[in-house]
């Protein structure tokens, strides 16, 4: 399928978010980051959104190795190619070997979680389920975090559930990765 909306460029980022989407396509290792030469379109709410993602990934309390555990979990489950491409790059550098993200497709059933990864994994499928935790999951969640990093699990899962959404209905191309 095509993009719904070309991503944008000079005229259409403006000089700042052009800058942006330069500097994130050189980051992530691609000539043009699609997401954000299409979200860059939307100027100042662009800018709003990197902030918040910011806050998340990298500044927030997850670790690295567990926040891409739980973007990888999420990306699975909403079927986002876009996402995965990413996040199984950073994952690498985050310490997520090919046979840990084995498990992660696995599920929190498979062998070999740990009692704290297996509650993660567990309330990233029912986020993703049913938009909710039930009280068990929560209590379990609940047993490895503390209230902000209740608080930022839950936006962090959610906030790539809905890039999940943008990415599909946008119908944003994958990334070309430069070797």
């Amino acid at each position: 399928m095509s993009p719904r909306i070309t991503p944008g460029r000079l005229r259409e980022l403006g000089p700042i978010n052009w800058v942006l989407w330069r500097g994130l396509s050189v980051g992530g290792g691609t000539s043009d980051a699609q997401l954000f030469s299409t979200l860059g379109r939307t100027k100042g709410t662009f800018r709003g959104w990197l902030h918040f993602y910011s806050g998340l990934l990298p500044g927030g309390r997850i670790s690295r190795h567990e926040t891409e555990l739980i973007i990888l979990r999420v990306a699975h489950l909403r079927e986002s190619e876009y996402e995965m491409d990413h996040h199984i790059r950073l994952g690498r550098r985050a310490g997520v070997t090919p046979e840990l993200l084995e498990r992660v497709l696995a599920g929190p059933s498979a062998p070999g979680w740990s009692e704290r990864h297996r509650a993660i994994l567990s309330a990233v499928d029912a986020l993703i389920e049913t938009k909710d935790l039930d009280d068990d999951t929560w209590s379990a969640l609940a047993g490895h975090f503390d209230e902000r990093g209740m608080i930022e699990f839950v936006l962090l899962v959610e906030r790539y559930d809905m890039l999940a959404t943008v990415i599909s209905t946008l119908r944003v191309d994958r990334d070309t990765f430069r070797r």
